[in-house]
């Protein structure tokens, strides 16, 4: 009786454990956004994050080339979690990169703060075929909030960009997008590019 009782006070833990970091994650978003200039744009340290995720390739960057492909990576990701009783930890991020010949990797991942015989060892767990890896700290990355579909998100990066040029920073690397808030319909969706940046000249 008493193991029975200590396993669910250890699954009650986790649960709460998950809850608290959702909730940190969502005030410091409301944080950010409180800071947030004229021009949209804020500057920011991204925390190291351990997330489970799925990849595939798509022919480009293009939103018309992404779509595609990381959206049902998402589908796919959802139902592999929810049959192994793991929730997110925090909001969806995409990332990318090189695949070669012009092709981009795109991982589409869900922080988790732990998976099921997860010992440390991160890669592909057995049959669920998910891969769960850390995201490492970056230390200097603009971002900036998109409202909508992410097929027109095309503006808004462009406005990331001009900003990051004209303030005397370039990027360093493809961008990271993490998803505020969903919604069945894609033109309720909020999205933040987070653009990894360097000082121009270092």
């Amino acid at each position: 009786m008493l193991k029975l009782r200590r396993a669910e006070i250890q699954a009650r833990i986790e649960a709460e454990t998950t809850r608290l970091t959702r909730v940190e994650a969502r005030l410091m978003t409301i944080e950010d956004e409180a800071r947030v200039p004229a021009d949209g744009v804020v500057i920011k340290r991204l925390a190291p994050v351990r997330v489970a995720e799925l990849t595939g390739v798509a022919p480009g960057y293009e939103p018309e080339a992404i779509t595609p492909v990381i959206q049902p990576l998402y589908h796919d990701l959802w139902q592999r979690l929810c049959s192994v009783g793991v929730a997110a930890a925090g909001p969806a991020v995409a990332y990318y990169e090189e695949g070669g010949d012009g092709a981009v990797v795109v991982h589409a991942a869900v922080p988790v703060a732990a998976w099921p015989g997860d010992h440390g060892d991160h890669g592909k767990h057995g049959e669920h075929g998910v891969s769960v890896v850390d995201l490492a700290e970056v230390d200097t990355a603009a971002a900036i909030i998109h409202h909508g579909s992410m097929d027109d998100v095309l503006p808004t990066g462009q406005a990331l960009a001009r900003w990051i040029d004209a303030n005397g920073y370039r990027s360093a690397g493809y961008a990271r997008e993490v998803t505020l808030d969903w919604s069945p319909d894609p033109e309720r969706w909020v999205t933040e590019l987070q653009q990894p940046i360097d000082k121009t000249g270092e």
